[in-house]
């Protein structure tokens, strides 16, 4: 049984940082990609950032690129976000999720980590 679970998030002020980590366990994601989606009250869940686990070629949204970098851990299982200069409308849950390469639907979720920015 395939489980994520998200760790990290926090209150930061504008311009700071925060990195998000999920752990994953379950099965091999060697032929999965991995992704950060987030949340915001009153908003639909948004593709942030995702990965591919064997090769490591990564996906951002184009509201974060050159602010935020998703990697992932081999050896820990692990995929994480490290998000740069953050800003107010960076606010909201962040949810690690997985999907086989081959299927386009992303099947997998955590329970979600708050991130809040304060101005």
């Amino acid at each position: 049984q395939v489980q994520l679970v998200e760790s990290g998030g926090g209150l930061v002020q504008a311009g700071g940082s925060l990195r998000l980590s999920c752990a994953a366990s379950g099965r091999t994601f060697s032929n999965y990609v991995m992704g950060w989606f987030r949340q915001a009250p009153g908003k639909e869940r948004d593709f942030v950032a995702g990965i591919r686990w064997s090769g490591g070629i990564t996906y951002y949204a184009d509201s974060v690129k050159g602010r935020f970098t998703i990697g992932r851990d081999n050896a820990k299982n692990t995929v994480s976000l490290q998000m740069n200069s953050l800003k107010p409308e960076d606010t909201a849950s962040y949810y690690c999720a997985a999907r086989p390469l081959t299927i386009s639907s992303w099947g997998y979720w955590g329970q979600g980590t708050q991130v809040t920015v304060s101005s």
